[in-house]
């Protein structure tokens, strides 16, 4: 159909590739252990429409261009990485107080449009993932395909609903075991530095490479 082939590979490779840790797990983790299922839930949709802004690019062939211009690559890339940057600083210098619970320590808790929109701009200031579709979706659609867009956005489409039962299982999982379990005030202090650092460094990495 459409010039796709060894659908059931790219399936399964595209379910293990959405497991594979990284900056989008990081903030479903963090927000669903933090603020329940739901919040992760909305911080994975906003994952997921970035992830549709990629695909319809990478077939509208913006993600050649992308490929192709060095100076727009960093530019994005650095946006990226200070976003994340961001993101961990604020994790780093989140306090005690008012708004968090006397027995543990707990991020304040944002409206879900706020999470979906931090959802969407990790995904979406992340050019190696518009750059990923580019390398790893075209292996799966035949040379003499007759619509290759329309292929490409199909197959977008199918990662993409891997990643948000990944994403909504993951998120779902993090909020029970964080329901059943009491962490001290000093250690979920300290777990909010860890996560912040790996923020830090996710964004420097990016940066960097």
């Amino acid at each position: 159909m459409l010039g796709i082939h060894d659908l059931a590979l790219f399936i399964v490779s595209g379910l293990l590739l959405n497991m594979m840790p990284g900056p989008d797990s990081l903030l479903i983790m963090l927000r669903s252990g933090s603020q329940g299922w739901r919040a992760g839930s909305m911080a994975a949709l906003g994952i997921g429409t970035g992830t549709m802004v990629h695909v319809l690019a990478a077939a509208l062939g913006l993600s050649a261009l992308l490929s192709a211009s060095a100076s727009l690559f960093s530019i994005i890339k650095l946006l990226g990485a200070l976003y994340l940057i961001y993101l961990g600083v604020g994790l780093l210098r989140t306090r005690s107080g008012p708004l968090l619970d006397k027995r543990k320590i707990k991020l304040a808790p944002l409206p879900y449009g706020r999470l979906f929109w931090q959802g969407f701009l990790t995904n979406l200031l992340n050019p190696k993932v518009a750059l990923f579709f580019l390398a790893f979706v075209p292996q799966f659609i035949a040379p003499d395909a007759p619509q290759k867009a329309l292929a490409f956005i199909l197959l977008g489409c199918i990662f993409n609903l891997n990643g948000m039962i990944w994403c909504h299982l993951l998120a779902l999982s993090t909020a029970f075991a964080s329901s059943k379990l009491k962490v001290s005030a000093k250690l979920s202090r300290w777990l909010n530095r860890v996560m912040g650092g790996l923020f830090v460094v996710l964004g420097i990495r990016l940066a960097t490479e």
